[in-house]
């Protein structure tokens, strides 16, 4: 048995887990916080102090849940992504973990985390009538990853620098962002998948990872609590995201936040901005549907660190 940890741009997110040989992981317990380590690292380069004392508190926290009830895990493998990867003062960040946790952080290339993703995302999905060719989309708070592959091998993957929470803060400033706003981020999403474009094949099964795909997944079935059993395999149709978009652009944060409480607490001022991006891959590449799945960097870490 081993846990995870993965340090995001918006979340903090545990995994205990044990694997099922090379591809399948059993999962024992996950736990999520949402400190927000990249807020504002878009604009300033740099952590702010107060998030790094969030994360850190959070941190602490799982490590007192992993020495009282998981003691006999193997390892403890924690990653870091976009902010830490992006941010001037990332090795002040490295320290200060270590002196205050004791964790090493292992900060993740964009291409590491598309591979991490790629494998994450088909460890906690058993069939599902998914293509052998698969699309994996991992939209993060400060960037995206795209992961192709077939069998179990990956053909190609890219890291973008978009992200719910970079391209909310870059685009969509007022709350509820004016039109002008959500075209400009419709647009810079549209430039940024120029950069790396894809050969996808139309036989293609998209899976979708992290909050905006699991948070979608879980409103368009009208959940009540969240239950990873629901969210994984749940089939999202481009209609529906944009039927949804069309609503959730008219809100204000607070406005999001009641309509979907329980998902949307700490993920209602960047929603749209990771929907936008979601719309945009879609688009680009004629994809009809979306499946949901749980799976993530953390699991991709079980199997690959």
């Amino acid at each position: 048995m081993k846990a995870s940890i993965d340090i995001g741009t918006n979340t903090v997110l545990l995994l205990v887990a044990e694997a099922e040989g090379d591809r399948h992981i059993r999962v024992v317990e996950e736990q999520e916080r949402t400190p927000r380590l990249g807020k504002n690292v878009d604009g300033t380069n740099i952590l702010d102090e107060d998030a790094i004392a969030r994360t850190i508190d959070v941190l602490l926290e799982f490590k007192s849940l992993l020495n009282k009830d998981y003691s006999h895990i193997e390892e403890t493998v924690v990653t870091a992504t976009s902010a830490v990867r992006d941010a001037g003062n990332r090795a002040y960040f490295l320290e200060h973990v270590k002196s205050e946790t004791g964790f090493e952080v292992q900060v993740l290339s964009g291409s590491e985390e598309a591979q991490y993703a790629y494998y994450g995302a088909q460890s906690v999905l058993l069939g599902g009538n998914l293509n052998p060719s698969k699309t994996i989309i991992d939209i993060g708070g400060g960037s995206t990853e795209i992961a192709l592959g077939s069998e179990g091998t990956i053909s190609d993957y890219h890291s973008f620098d978009m992200g719910c929470v970079r391209y909310t803060e870059r685009y969509l400033v007022d709350d509820p962002p004016t039109s002008g706003q959500i075209q400009s981020c419709k647009t810079a999403i549209a430039d940024m998948l120029i950069h790396h474009p894809f050969e996808i094949s139309g036989d293609t099964s998209l899976m979708g990872i992290a909050g905006t795909a699991t948070s979608l997944a879980f409103i368009e079935q009208s959940l009540s609590k969240y239950d990873r059993n629901d969210i994984n395999g749940y089939r999202i149709s481009l209609n529906d995201l944009e039927r949804r978009i069309s609503f959730l652009q008219e809100l204000s944060a607070n406005e999001i936040r009641k309509e979907y409480q329980s998902v949307m607490e700490h993920r209602a001022d960047i929603f749209l901005a990771g929907l936008l991006i979601l719309e945009g891959f879609m688009n680009k590449y004629d994809l009809e549907e979306i499946v949901a799945s749980t799976g993530g960097v953390r699991h991709g870490a079980i199997l690959l660190a």
